[in-house]
């Protein structure tokens, strides 16, 4: 397992894979490696979708930026179906120290947001818990029912197929280590760095990017598989994604989008931001002959996307070309953003 973070690929296998419980065929896509969301048929052709993460509680971010973690985090996975969700459960366990005036002011964000994007709460548990202090305040899953054959899994990538980022590397990490060091960044990099570092906190939806991709009213067959961007960053989306499809793929390094703030931002806590916590991008697997036509259709919703590689067979492995040579794509374990966060701590950054 890995030091901090989500369990890793070798966890899985080890601890999780064989013990899921009964094995029923209408569960078409149950847990796996790089697949963050279930699919179990229903009657009548249709499915339902569901994926779970826990809810986020950061003081030091603020009330209301944690309540919009909690969601679109969630929302981001379910967008990976090419569908909005739907319906919400949430397990609240509280710190006890949080206040009545404090949980409402949370409480209140979170129904904001889930009426934004169309969700209904339909249940849950709320509780307080003595000696609860991580930023980790429970957990949430989000269901969606919707026609099963237009549904898109991350499992889904073919051989050939282009593989495309939305908007830039790091987002969450660059806006988040933004917000929690507004003095460090302002003296640093400047005023106008932190005020862009929180503004962009703010795109870390990739709710849009799913829906424009695969179609609403109209579905896109040519969308085979997409992965939303969390902890491992982009690379480690990437490497998922093909590994839950079976496939191996070459990734071209110079094509990898990284925003002016993340650059900035990611230099100066020694990061990479290839492989830091980006939620608000998309990685899409798309058939090649329709790769710019989804470029330019998410270019009018004012939504970057970049063509960074391509799907290959898995016998081809998963490579990354970078600097004139070709090597396998190492996926790593433990995102460094964590690391950065508490070493600015120690060093007394504010």
């Amino acid at each position: 397992m890995a030091e901090l973070g989500k369990i890793n690929h070798e966890g899985y296998q080890n601890l999780l894979a064989g013990r899921l419980g009964a094995l029923r065929p209408e569960v078409r896509q149950g847990p796996d490696f790089g697949v963050d969301v279930s699919i179990t048929a229903l009657p009548g052709g249709l499915a339902m979708a569901a994926t779970s993460d826990p809810l986020s509680l950061i003081p030091s971010l603020g009330l209301q930026e944690s309540a919009w973690l909690s969601v679109h985090l969630m929302a981001n996975d379910m967008a990976t179906t090419g569908f909005a969700p739907q319906y919400g459960q949430f397990v609240l366990n509280l710190p006890d120290t949080l206040s009545n005036e404090d949980f409402s002011t949370y409480w209140g964000f979170i129904d904001r947001y889930c009426k934004e994007i169309g969700v209904a709460i339909t249940g849950g548990h709320t509780g307080f818990v003595p000696g609860q202090n991580s930023t980790f305040a429970g957990g949430g899953t989000l269901i969606t029912i919707a026609p099963e054959s237009e549904m898109v899994c991350a499992t889904g990538a073919k051989e050939g197929d282009v593989i495309l980022v939305t908007k830039s590397c790091a987002l969450t990490a660059t806006a988040i280590l933004g917000m929690s060091f507004p003095e460090t960044i302002k003296n640093k990099l400047g005023k106008e760095i932190y005020e862009s570092a929180c503004a962009q906190f703010y795109q870390t939806s990739s709710l849009k990017d799913g829906l424009i991709a695969a179609g609403q009213s109209e579905k896109f067959p040519e969308i085979t598989a997409m992965h939303d961007v969390t902890e491992g960053g982009v690379l480690g989306a990437i490497y998922e994604m093909l590994t839950a499809s079976g496939k191996g793929g070459r990734i071209e390094n110079d094509l990898i989008p990284v925003g002016e703030i993340a650059s900035q931002i990611s230099t100066l806590f020694d990061l990479d931001p290839r492989y830091c916590v980006g939620a608000g991008a998309m990685v899409i697997s798309c058939n090649s002959e329709k790769s710019d036509e989804l470029i330019s259709r998410l270019a009018k919703a004012n939504i970057a996307c970049a063509a960074v590689g391509t799907v290959k067979s898995a016998e081809s492995g998963i490579m990354l070309s970078e600097k004139e040579s070709v090597s396998p794509l190492i996926y790593q374990e433990t995102d460094p953003y964590w690391a950065a966060y508490f070493n600015a701590l120690k060093q007394g950054w504010k």
